[in-house]
């Protein structure tokens, strides 16, 4: 099996994905170093995260859930101003898992990870350079590592030739997953693959750009951005999935205003 061949299996096996627990570590731009772990649900839409924002401030804990586009948060990070006395406070209308346009944390979470993982884990699909790397064991499992690059325009090609519907879908989601990145160029992208051809783990690097000015008659201008570098681990697949909102009375409603609901 060619490295091509190899990716385009995993990815074909991920679109089964109907809930997933999963890791991330890594650097992020805003936020710095994170650690995080969560658990998510195709349909209906759910997730719940705990996440360590682990630079930005002495105690940078939060737990975030998002159930029928409303997002939920609580954790150490947020200012109890916030809370009035509430243990957590929620905002809406607020969506996870989609693309660049859709996607909206109010800056809870950075963009890396406002994304589906199970999306993201086949954006090397469309690389023309993957190559084998080796065999590793990922928590517990043997699996096949291999490594490419991508960029937008790679991604772009690769919607223009797929030779059937469901593999041009895939491309114009990893176009829009590859947009929500902010990457700045190219993108290396690793893949651990298990014998069963299941996705195991998946590494993103790249540089980004940011964006600055757009207001008071400053014409909106990009710049350069912080490295992204950020791991997901896939844990636990297609295993039962359970996410509720807290209860009312312990929810502050806030605003939805990303300037009031900004925490860390």
């Amino acid at each position: 099996m060619t490295p091509a061949t190899a990716v385009a299996k995993a990815a074909a096996v991920s679109g089964r994905i109907r809930s997933l627990h999963y890791r991330v570590t890594g650097t992020v731009p805003e936020k710095g170093r994170l650690e995080a772990e969560a658990s998510m649900r195709t349909e209906p839409a759910v997730m719940e995260m705990k996440m360590n924002a682990t630079e930005q401030s002495a105690d940078g804990q939060l737990e975030i859930r998002f159930v029928d586009e409303v997002m939920y948060v609580s954790g150490s990070a947020v200012d109890s101003e916030k809370l009035d006395g509430k243990g957590w406070f929620s905002a809406e209308p607020a969506v996870w898992g989609r693309g660049a346009v859709d996607n909206n944390s109010y800056r809870v979470l950075p963009r890396p990870i406002e994304g589906s993982p199970v999306a993201q884990s086949t954006i090397l699909t469309a690389s023309k350079d993957v190559r084998r790397i080796g065999t590793e064991t990922i928590d517990g499992a043997r699996t096949t590592h291999y490594r490419g690059t991508v960029i937008g325009r790679g991604i772009s090609a690769a919607r223009d030739a797929a030779v059937n519907k469901t593999a041009r879908e895939r491309q114009i989601d990893n176009l829009d997953q590859f947009m929500a990145l902010s990457i700045d160029g190219t993108l290396t992208m690793d893949l651990w693959i298990g014998d069963d051809n299941q996705t195991k783990q998946y590494r993103m690097r790249g540089d980004t750009r940011a964006t600055r000015g757009g207001t008071e008659g400053k014409p909106l201008e990009f710049i350069d951005g912080e490295p992204l570098d950020l791991t997901v681990t896939f844990l636990d697949i297609n295993q039962p999935v359970t996410v509720e909102a807290p209860p009312s009375e312990d929810t502050a409603d806030l605003a939805a205003s990303a300037d009031e609901v900004h925490v860390g």
